[in-house]
């Protein structure tokens, strides 16, 4: 092979790789300028929140619960004065506070409250204000035409919501009238949503339902109709929610907490609301 031949060959090599690292700088630099860019926030598609309201109770050692004995024990195991730190053992029913009712509740084969898939914790948030007749009877109750006012305010009900029930009844929650038991002693009086509405719901792609009160069931339900309905179907419940006055019924989001316990029927949850 002549020198020139090969003096070509190598010039024509060299330039071939310098164009090549010409073109990944190029990439590396498109690279690093994206991701030098600011991140998107979560809620980039829509107006970004003003803020977040807990919809969460405070949970402690005598809170009202439906059976009516204490659900939550705490034992002190060390003490920060004489071990430098603190911690208790619990003990507590997964059904106490705030808390979920996963399927598996009403459901022999239903998902556990650790099955229950992160995008169903996360919804718009519909809240059903029947507090007016809630005043009038403790017995009150979500209906389909409670319902119908709602979505011929607000329009459709948001695909994939969770419907909450504002009866008012969580500002009786440190008080004997959040259980309200009647004259016999043994029956409960507080609202609830109604099979009709239930069943209403079922035709939607709605995730859950919250109440403010210890039962998806109106207190003196003789049968747990709800819960039998809605449970099996495979959406869950919230129940002792709070705080519902401090969003607006249409336009917050929801977060759900839920504890991941392999095999849980529901468990404690912090819930909160993006406005």
């Amino acid at each position: 092979m002549c020198h020139q031949c090969v003096i070509d060959g190598v010039k024509a090599n060299m330039l071939s790789r310098r164009n090549f690292f010409k073109g990944a700088a190029a990439i590396a630099g498109a690279a690093a300028i994206g991701a030098s860019v600011t991140p998107q926030p979560l809620f980039a598609q829509a107006a970004a929140p003003a803020k977040a309201e807990d919809l969460t109770h405070e949970l402690w050692e005598t809170f009202p619960t439906y059976f009516g004995g204490q659900q939550l024990f705490m034992d002190k195991k060390f003490d920060h004065a004489k071990d430098t730190f603190n911690l208790y053992e619990l003990r507590i029913s997964e059904h106490t506070g705030t808390h979920i009712d996963a399927p598996l509740h009403f459901a022999p084969d239903g998902k556990s409250v650790a099955e229950l898939a992160v995008p169903d914790l996360i919804a718009p948030l519909v809240v059903i204000d029947i507090r007016a007749k809630a005043t009038e009877s403790a017995d009150a109750q979500v209906t389909p035409e409670d319902i119908d006012a709602w979505t011929s305010a607000n329009g459709a009900l948001p695909e994939g919501a969770i419907v909450a029930m504002n009866s008012g009844w969580s500002q009786h929650v440190a008080t004997d009238k959040f259980r309200n038991l009647g004259d016999d002693g043994k029956t409960m009086h507080f609202p609830g949503f109604h099979i009709d509405a239930i069943n209403k719901l079922l035709e939607t792609s709605t995730k859950a339902i919250a109440v403010d009160t210890l039962s998806l069931d109106f207190g003196a339900s003789p049968d747990f109709i709800v819960h039998n309905t809605w449970l099996p179907a495979g959406r869950y419940g919230i129940e002792g929610i709070a705080n519902l006055d401090a969003v607006p019924v249409k336009g917050a989001t929801i977060v759900v907490g839920a504890p991941k316990i392999r095999g849980g029927t529901g468990g404690p949850a912090r819930v909160f609301a993006f406005v």
